[in-house]
């Protein structure tokens, strides 16, 4: 099971990422943007929109920081463990709350103008649980290790999402990781 989670399962996904592109490009080129539900409601979308635009765009940047520099680059900045963990644990949680905040927005006005909601597909609802789900398991995962000096994932997560790149997943990393971080990662890969 473990080298099907961490070591097939990413590539699977992105697999599936890269013929789904593949197929919408050749089959349905006019129709990759989302059906615009502007013209029936903008006032809500004008707040809702943006609001999870920038919290996910946040929660995007986190994760490429905490992932993708070393704990040894943090350190030659001058940035201390300490520090590091605080800024993670409260900007990530920010970056979080904000982009929950607008997806909740974002389903509220869906649910609650009726042409808008005429206008969703089974797509939509579903692309809103996953992410959904995504987001607040990785909140969940934060700040459930968030005492003491909190689960250091830059030892076991972060070089195992390295390790993908070089095509040589370690898969043997993710073994001891706590498991809503585990959950977290595989609901991201859905």
């Amino acid at each position: 099971m473990t080298v099907f989670l961490w070591g097939a399962l990413p590539y699977a996904a992105f697999a599936l990422l890269v013929a789904g592109l593949v197929w919408r490009h050749r089959y349905d080129r006019f129709g990759w943007t989302t059906r615009s539900s502007q013209v029936h409601e903008s006032r809500l979308l004008n707040i809702a929109s943006p609001v999870f635009h920038y919290g996910i765009l946040f929660v995007l940047v986190g994760h490429l920081i905490g992932l993708f520099v070393p704990e040894s680059w943090t350190e030659a900045l001058g940035v201390s463990e300490h520090a590091y963990h605080l800024l993670s644990l409260y900007g990530g949680t920010a970056a979080g709350v904000l982009a929950v905040a607008g997806i909740l927005l974002l389903v509220y006005r869906r649910r609650t103008n009726a042409p808008v909601f005429r206008a969703t597909t089974a797509n939509d609802k579903a692309m809103y649980v996953f992410l959904l789900a995504a987001i607040v398991l990785g909140m969940a995962a934060k700040l459930a290790h968030s005492s003491g000096t909190g689960y250091d994932y830059r030892h076991t997560i972060a070089p195992w999402s390295r390790s993908l790149f070089t095509l040589r997943p370690d898969t043997a990393l993710m073994e001891g990781v706590p498991v809503l971080y585990q959950v977290h990662a595989v609901a991201a890969w859905c």
